[in-house]
C-alpha cells in the first residue's frame, strides 16, 4: 500500500467531475486500499478519487474509533435524505479550516463495492454528513462552496500564503 498526495484548495483538479468506475479489478482494490491508507493516515474520515487527482467515481469512509467501519462507495447516488441541521465540517483538502454548514442528518445511498457489486445503504449523523461531503467531491466541489465567497477567498489566500512558506523552508 501506498500514502497518495492530497491536494489542497485552490488545486484544479479538485474541481473536476468524475467518470463511472467500469473497471472493477485488481487496479482498483489496489487503488481503493491505498486511498484508505492516505485517509487514516491524513487522519480524516473520508476521502473522494479527486482529492488524490484521479477522477474515478469512488470514495472511501470510515467513520468508527477503530477502523472497523469502511465503506466504498464506486458510483454513488443519494436517493434520499432528510432533516437539515447546520455543523461543523472540514476537508483533508482544505487543511486547517472549518466552518459550519448545512448538511442532512440522514441519507438514504446507493453504490457498488469495490468488486462491483450493487448495494443501498442508511447513514444518520457523521456518517451521513461524510457521504454528502464525499459525494461533493465526486462531482467537483468543495464544503467551502457553501460559504460566502469572502469566506472561500480568506481561505484561499491563508492557503496559499502557507504553501509559499513551505516551499521556502524547503529551499532553505
Amino acid at each position: 500500500m501506498a500514502i497518495l498526495e492530497i491536494l489542497h484548495f485552490p488545486d484544479p483538479r479538485l474541481r473536476e467531475t468524475t467518470e463511472p468506475v467500469t473497471q472493477f479489478d485488481a487496479a482498483l482494490s489496489a487503488f481503493v486500499d491505498d486511498m484508505f491508507e492516505t485517509m487514516y493516515d491524513a487522519p480524516g474520515v473520508g476521502l473522494a478519487a479527486t482529492q488524490v487527482g484521479d477522477t474515478r467515481r469512488v470514495a472511501v469512509m470510515d467513520c468508527s474509533d477503530d477502523r472497523s467501519g469502511r465503506i466504498v462507495m464506486c458510483n454513488p447516488r443519494i436517493l434520499s435524505q432528510e432533516a437539515p441541521e447546520v455543523v461543523d465540517e472540514g476537508c483533508l483538502s482544505v487543511p486547517e479550516h472549518y466552518d459550519r454548514v448545512e448538511r442532512y442528518t440522514w441519507v438514504r445511498f446507493a453504490a457498488q463495492d469495490r468488486d462491483g457489486e450493487h448495494f443501498e445503504m442508511e447513514a444518520e449523523g457523521l456518517l451521513a454528513q461524510c457521504v454528502q461531503h464525499e459525494l461533493a467531491h465526486l462531482d467537483g466541489g468543495l464544503y467551502i462552496d457553501k460559504l460566502s465567497r469572502l469566506k472561500r477567498e480568506r481561505i484561499r489566500r491563508k492557503l496559499a500564503k502557507a504553501a509559499r512558506h513551505a516551499a521556502e523552508a524547503g529551499d532553505a
